[in-house]
């Protein structure tokens, strides 16, 4: 029997969301267990760095990594799952843009821990103890992997192949994938170029929306708690902030179609380096401060800073999904 070619699934800095949405390929899942010889995955396998470790370079076909980078042993296991594998994808959006744990980058690494060991109510801390790299004790030295000042995407360290988005990606879009490189084995097809972004569209999620669009014209921004919003009608010219016009394509504008907005899962559409910046200047075209003729410049800026102000968190909002890997990374240094 000919030794099926090697697909390993590796979890950093995540939730674990990119698991859960293989394991709901559901019975297809033993398609993949057909093709390719599933060896390494934390979460559901028992196998040890030392083993992937002791493995021929190059002799993992793909890896699916997700998560971010925020420690030091998800650094190194990037660079071990690059050495080992001839296809490394950064799989989900923590490890594609960065994700929600890279919010964390507003933040200093000093501030994080001193909110979870200090001023966290569930935690009884006395003598303000923050864990260290190594801890001398009675049986021998404890060591932890160092916390990193800033969280990074999968290519901001090691060198990624593909890129699959989606917070998680949707499992028909993981399967596509698959299925095309199994295809690719059983005809010697050519690869995708390098970099491509897999398992998605190249346009906007409100190509896919199916909401009617007219003028958008917003004099103020609503939160989905304020108002049920129509099932019709665009959510962004119903004054609720959607980033389809900033997100890629290829969910199935799943969000829109049960009358929530999309928060940009899937990252920047064809062409668009950065996606908050995206957002920002298309509100900017649509902000209605009504007729401005005979009113002062303050007048008319106090204008938009009230609508400005209705938004209530511009990271949250803008960068949910993409803050290490935009143009902003974090906080100002």
């Amino acid at each position: 029997m000919l030794e099926k070619p090697k697909l390993s699934l590796y979890w950093a800095a995540s939730c674990g969301g990119c698991e859960i949405a293989v394991t709901n390929l559901n019975e297809k899942i033993l398609d993949v267990d057909a093709n390719f010889d599933f060896m390494f995955c934390p979460c559901l396998l028992d196998t040890k760095y030392k083993d992937i470790e002791a493995m021929p370079d190059k002799s993992i076909l793909i890896t699916l990594f997700n998560g971010a980078i925020r420690t030091k042993e998800n650094e190194e296991i990037a660079h071990l799952l690059r050495k080992k594998s001839r296809i490394l994808i950064a799989f989900g959006s923590c490890s594609y843009e960065g994700c929600i744990p890279g919010l964390a980058n507003l933040h200093t690494k000093e501030d994080i821990l001193k909110t979870v060991y200090f001023d966290n109510p569930s935690i009884d801390n006395p003598s303000k103890i923050i864990p260290q790299p190594e801890t001398n004790m009675p049986e021998g030295v404890l060591h932890i992997p160092d916390f990193y000042e800033d969280v990074k995407t999968l290519a901001q360290v090691t060198d990624v192949d593909y890129f699959i988005p989606g917070c998680p990606p949707e499992p028909e879009q993981i399967w596509n994938v698959i299925s095309a490189v199994v295809e690719i084995l059983k005809t010697g097809a050519a690869l995708p170029s390098k970099g491509a972004v897999l398992g998605a569209g190249k346009s906007s999620v409100c190509d896919e929306c199916e909401r009617k669009k007219e003028d958008k014209k917003i004099k103020a921004f609503k939160r989905t708690y304020e108002f049920i919003p129509d099932k019709e009608q665009c959510l962004l010219e119903q004054g609720i902030i959607c980033m389809g016009i900033a997100t890629r394509d290829g969910c199935g504008a799943l969000c829109p179609k049960v009358n929530m907005p999309c928060t940009g899962c899937y990252g920047p559409p064809e062409g668009v380096f950065d996606q908050g910046a995206k957002m920002v200047a298309a509100l900017g075209s649509i902000i209605d401060i009504g007729e401005v003729k005979g009113l002062s410049e303050d007048e008319i800026n106090k204008r938009i800073d009230a609508i400005i102000d209705t938004i209530p968190d511009f990271a949250g909002t803008f960068y949910k999904y993409s803050l290490p890997g935009s143009i902003l990374k974090g906080r100002v240094r």
